[in-house]
């Protein structure tokens, strides 16, 4: 009986040894395309090597159909002309249901009705507009995720002039639809990156896939910089900042995230949060509400949400520091 056990964990050590050549014997394939505004990047290993740009491209082509604000006949933008007979499909549904429980969960730091705002302020799909006190005062009566509700498949909107932007949310969804599509070709092993917004799952020939975090930036052209790197498993991990995405007007600098509650720009010494969470479209919604939030509320917050962790870049008397929650600290790698 011991030469048999012997035998048998011989042999399978040596087919779990040619299963690892096999599967890592194949060279990586990296797709690469422009959706939503900004890149993606795509890197799998598939045994069947199959070249899947065609593929993406139309999943994302088709997803602005959706939620882009920037497509005329898109749902999202057909919402916003107060349409009659929009049929809503099953990722208008998803969105919807994930960011009202982002929105209960942050008590409307995240808000998908901000649409007015995000327009006025100019960090929409139309041009900027003079702001005044009255203005903003006047948009708030818009605002507020408490003012809509998906019925009978239809969104009701309790006023009119409600817009929704799902642009705070809609890149992770995308992430994870790409991943969803990879899983089901039965590719377990992929790095998928939407204009910074990332997921992971399996490794890379054995080893874990890592991911940079940027050092913020004093201004748009300024070179980027890694200023600390993670190891990424199975986890999303998105980061939302203010300092590409801004204009300034007589010195002073107005941030393209928009708080619901003030109808302001943020300002505060938040300068990035980075967050992980186990899907990208959640990470996305968390990271845009945290800097909504401020990092002590946030980090108050995720005390009581042990499945998020997060990293912040925040500034403070001239100098730059870092904070994380201890979940993040450890797959911090450099």
């Amino acid at each position: 009986m011991k030469k048999l056990l012997i035998f048998n964990t011989g042999l399978l050590l040596m087919l779990m040894s040619i299963f690892m050549g096999c599967q890592w014997g194949v060279e990586p394939i990296h797709l690469k395309g422009f959706a939503q505004g900004t890149y993606y990047s795509v890197k799998y290993y598939d045994r069947q090597n199959r070249n899947l740009q065609v593929a993406i491209d139309s999943l994302l082509d088709d997803f602005n159909k959706t939620a882009s604000i920037y497509d005329e006949t898109s749902i999202i933008s057909r919402i916003n002309r107060n349409e009659d007979n929009i049929s809503l499909n099953d990722d208008f549904k998803q969105l919807y249901a994930f960011a009202m429980e982002v929105s209960r969960q942050t008590h409307g730091a995240f808000d998908i009705t901000v649409g007015q705002l995000v327009n006025t302020w100019g960090f929409g799909n139309e041009k900027r507009q003079t702001i005044t006190k009255e203005k903003i005062d006047s948009l708030l009566y818009c605002v507020g995720y408490d003012k809509i509700e998906l019925k009978n498949d239809k969104l009701i909107k309790q006023y009119p002039c409600i817009k929704l932007d799902f642009n705070a949310i809609a890149q992770g969804y995308s992430v994870d639809k790409i991943g969803m599509f990879l899983d089901a070709l039965h590719i377990d092993n992929y790095l998928i990156d939407i204009g910074g917004e990332v997921f992971a799952k399996g490794n890379k020939k054995g080893k874990p896939w890592k991911v940079g975090i940027e050092l913020p930036a004093n201004h748009k052209e300024q070179h980027r910089q890694v200023i600390t790197t993670v190891s990424l498993h199975n986890m999303a991990l998105v980061t939302s900042g203010n300092y590409r995405k801004y204009y300034e007007e007589n010195g002073k600098r107005f941030a393209h995230t928009i708080s619901p509650q003030s109808g302001y720009p943020v300002d505060h010494g938040l300068l990035s949060v980075t967050v992980l969470s186990r899907t990208a479209a959640m990470a996305d919604a968390y990271a845009t509400a945290f800097m909504v939030m401020g990092m002590e509320q946030s980090i108050d917050f995720l005390k009581t949400h042990k499945d998020t962790e997060a990293f912040f870049i925040y500034q403070k008397s001239d100098s730059i520091y870092t904070c994380s929650t201890e979940g993040f600290k450890q797959l911090i790698i450099e």
